[in-house]
């Protein structure tokens, strides 16, 4: 199908308005769609608009002055400012801005500390480092919940790997 108003391209935007039970079609072409005054088509992308909105979407309930009040005491950048421009005038910004900062990065990662990847052809002995201090954590856990008896699987699992551990250092 042609576009109906150039009449030379093919048709890839297909409108459809009913107002009142009348029912209008347009057939567009992407030129022509993105010309005419009737739909509101926002081709740009911004990373900046999509960080602005993820930010406000995980501020909801804090009052807006108040977040917009914070300042840098090293660089002066405030609150406002930076979620204008997206970017943060110093290294002391991220610690300035971190409470208003760690909801977005919960809800983007799921959590707020960076613990970074194993590449999978490293050194084994670093994943099993790196396992041995993640069950530690567990165990810590489970030992605060009282669930003693998963606890001293984990505990025996932790005595296993040291013992690998400590086998493939020396």
């Amino acid at each position: 199908m042609l576009c109906q108003m150039c009449n030379k391209n093919q048709a890839t935007v297909h409108y459809t308005k009913i107002i009142n039970g009348k029912v209008e079609e347009l057939h567009l072409c992407e030129d022509c769609a993105m010309n005419n005054s009737e739909f509101g088509f926002d081709t740009t992308f911004s990373f900046h608009k999509l960080l602005t909105d993820l930010i406000d979407n995980f501020q909801e309930g804090v009052p807006k002055k108040q977040v917009s009040n914070i300042e840098c005491p090293f660089c002066g950048l405030n609150y406002s400012e930076f979620r204008k421009t997206g970017k943060f005038g110093c290294a002391q910004c991220y610690e300035t801005f971190e409470p208003n900062l760690n909801p977005l990065f919960r809800g983007i990662h799921g959590h707020d500390e960076h613990t970074g990847k194993v590449p999978r052809r490293a050194n084994a002995a670093v994943a099993t480092k790196r396992e041995i201090e993640k069950l530690k954590r567990k165990l810590d856990e489970l030992v605060a919940k009282e669930a003693f008896e998963e606890a001293a699987k984990v505990r025996d699992r932790i005595k296993e790997l040291e013992k690998k551990f400590n086998g493939n250092e020396e």
